[in-house]
């Protein structure tokens, strides 16, 4: 049976990135220690969760080999108040907002609130501590109220920036961290972390931490999403191009509704899309031609979900606006 999904606040026990927690404790123990990390590496990673028991230590959990470099005893008073929300000494930003619902940005507001918690000294900690999950989701004038906060190194303060894209990031906030990369890990550790966690088989289990592309976190959500399903949908809807199961399509069009829609949505046009750019790497291998009408299907593929979040546009719609493309692509 699966485990739900806990937040990386909730979470004791961090798979794999041993040297990472070694570069941080050594800097620590050393009073290294750098203002601000600029943790990444693929989303689900493991970098939030790094963040969290970084911040454990940082408010003066004592540390218990029992979980790791950075491992503290889960019922010690530190990381039990953090996951109340009623420790004084740590600030997290995240696109989740008060409601519990994502917001499409973390806004300025929210990132004003650095200098003012910065400006005051810890209440009960050696240190405090703002995690930024993830840095990635700032709007332009929440990234310059952090990048403020960055020039002004505060004293005794420690600031865990998380991004998936660091290459979209202002250079000068990646100028002003250390970055801590977090590598995937091998299919085999991520199946069975996986397996353990859901309880799925082992050939599904090998799938999702392919299509995870090593991030244990991320397999587990999409396992939780029904991920291996809809790439077996996404497969028998490329299977027979330029004919379309259009049952099937709308079988899956009814996945869109609801609270999950938007998930839903999204992992069905990323399974499509992986498979198309594998045959894609397949065909340029084989010095095949004609690529170009299968490429701009691709990219329609890539393009669309943001366009459906950013304008409200009706998924159905856009879903059959890719087969199409996929349909064309096929007959040239």
């Amino acid at each position: 049976m699966a485990e739900p999904i806990p937040h990386p606040k909730e979470v004791f026990r961090l798979q794999g990135h041993e040297a990472s927690e070694e570069a941080f404790e050594s800097a620590r123990a050393r009073g290294r220690l750098h203002h601000a990390w600029l943790l990444t590496g693929p989303e689900g990673v493991g970098k939030a969760t790094f963040a969290y028991r970084a911040a454990r230590r940082l408010l003066g959990a004592p540390h218990d080999p029992r979980f790791g470099v950075l491992g503290v005893d889960p019922a010690n008073p530190v990381p039990r108040q953090i996951i109340a929300r009623s420790h004084p000494d740590i600030l997290v930003l995240e696109r989740i907002g008060e409601d519990g619902k994502p917001r499409k940005t973390i806004p300025v507001d929210e990132a004003r609130r650095l200098s003012e918690f910065f400006s005051k000294s810890p209440a009960s900690a050696p240190h405090r501590v703002a995690i930024i999950d993830a840095v990635d989701d700032l709007n332009v004038n929440a990234a310059n109220a952090v990048l403020k906060t960055l020039e002004e190194p505060p004293p005794r303060g420690v600031l865990f920036l998380i991004s998936h894209s660091p290459g979209r990031l202002l250079p000068t906030i990646r100028s002003r961290c250390r970055r801590l990369g977090f590598s995937p890990l091998p299919e085999p550790e991520v199946a069975a972390f996986v397996s353990d966690h859901t309880g799925v088989n082992a050939e599904d289990a090998i799938r999702l931490a392919r299509m995870s592309g090593g991030a244990p976190g991320r397999a587990w959500s999409l396992a939780s999403a029904g991920a291996v399903a809809i790439d077996d949908a996404a497969r028998e809807l490329l299977r027979d191009l330029p004919q379309v199961d259009e049952a099937l399509a709308l079988s899956l069009a009814d996945k869109f509704r609801g609270g999950e829609g938007a998930q839903q949505f999204a992992l069905l046009f990323d399974r499509l899309g992986e498979r198309i750019h594998a045959q894609l790497r397949q065909k340029a291998a084989e010095g095949r031609g004609g690529l170009d009408r299968w490429a701009a299907a691709w990219e329609t593929l890539q393009r669309l979900p943001r366009e459906v979040e950013a304008v409200n546009l009706d998924r159905t719609d856009a879903l059959f606006t890719a087969l199409s493309e996929l349909r064309d692509a096929a007959r040239a």
